[in-house]
């Protein structure tokens, strides 16, 4: 069986016979169109190797932090009878992950490979019939090529993205099933070349009050200045967002100012009964 051209001989040839003969006619631009199409497809590693990477470095993640246990260094005080019953919620959610990113990565190969087209096609009918010997053949390959040539490293980086989120994810699920009152976010900004945003270097170190919590409705925290953590964008929510938070399940490490005069007493009140059983 003859080799099949790569799709850098095919883009080679289709850029080759443009610049000699022009956009002549609708004919020879769509056969160059469907060919390039073709190539790139074939390039690129196949998209059933793609998705099981993606289900491997999920479940990886997963059996890191729940199986492991690895989860329990966020959530001073969880026990793991509470992890425990909350698997079945946590594993559907490793699953519901694995199949929408599996869907994110056909439509991003899909866009990549539709830009090629559309790059070439948009290239190609600029040549006046006849072709033009001022064309600079490597350049306009470079260019037009630039995001099928991205796109691997785009996939890497999606694979440790969603990997990421769906940490996020599993963290915030067993936070909210604990019982836990808010977070403190952390921001990696003092990692050296970690190209963090501004608004997440702002909120290092700040607590954030999940609303509704159990110590809430018993009047014995209220809302601090930082506010509430569903007013603003989650651990993870934003594209190749590294942060990760510490959960608060007690009222004793709830910032000072955000527990109530019957919090302070409930406080006292432990504090005194601890003290009178050493």
């Amino acid at each position: 069986m003859a080799r099949k051209p790569s799709y850098q001989e095919v883009l080679t040839e289709a850029v080759a016979d443009l610049s000699a003969n022009g956009y002549d006619s609708a004919e020879r631009l769509a056969y160059w169109e469907r060919r390039l199409r073709e190539a790139a497809e074939t390039s690129l590693l196949p998209l059933q190797e793609m998705e099981r990477l993606l289900r491997e470095a999920l479940a990886a993640s997963y059996k890191r932090l729940i199986e492991d246990g690895a989860i329990y260094k966020h959530h001073p005080g969880v026990s793991r009878f509470t992890v425990e019953r909350l698997k079945p919620e946590l594993r559907a959610e490793l699953n519901r992950r694995i199949l929408a990113n599996a869907q994110l990565i056909k439509l991003n190969r899909r866009e990549a490979i539709e830009k090629t087209v559309q790059r070439f096609s948009g290239w190609g009918t600029s040549i006046p019939a006849g072709g033009s010997e001022t064309v600079d053949r490597r350049e306009e390959k470079a260019r037009i090529g630039k995001a099928l040539r991205s796109l691997p490293f785009e996939e890497r980086r999606v694979l440790i993205d969603q990997s990421h989120k769906l940490v996020a994810s599993l963290n915030e699920t067993i936070a909210r099933g604990g019982g836990a009152l808010g977070l403190v976010w952390r921001s990696h900004w003092r990692q050296p070349g970690y190209n963090y945003r501004i608004d997440h270097k702002e909120r290092d170190g700040h607590f954030y009050m999940l609303r509704g919590n159990w110590a809430q409705e018993q009047g014995l925290v209220k809302v601090g200045p930082d506010g509430y953590y569903e007013s603003i964008t989650a651990v993870g929510q934003e594209p190749f967002c590294r942060c990760f938070a510490t959960w608060i399940y007690n009222l004793r490490d709830v910032p000072e100012g955000c527990v109530t005069v019957k919090g302070k007493a409930a406080l006292s009140e432990a504090r005194a009964k601890i003290a009178a059983m050493a």
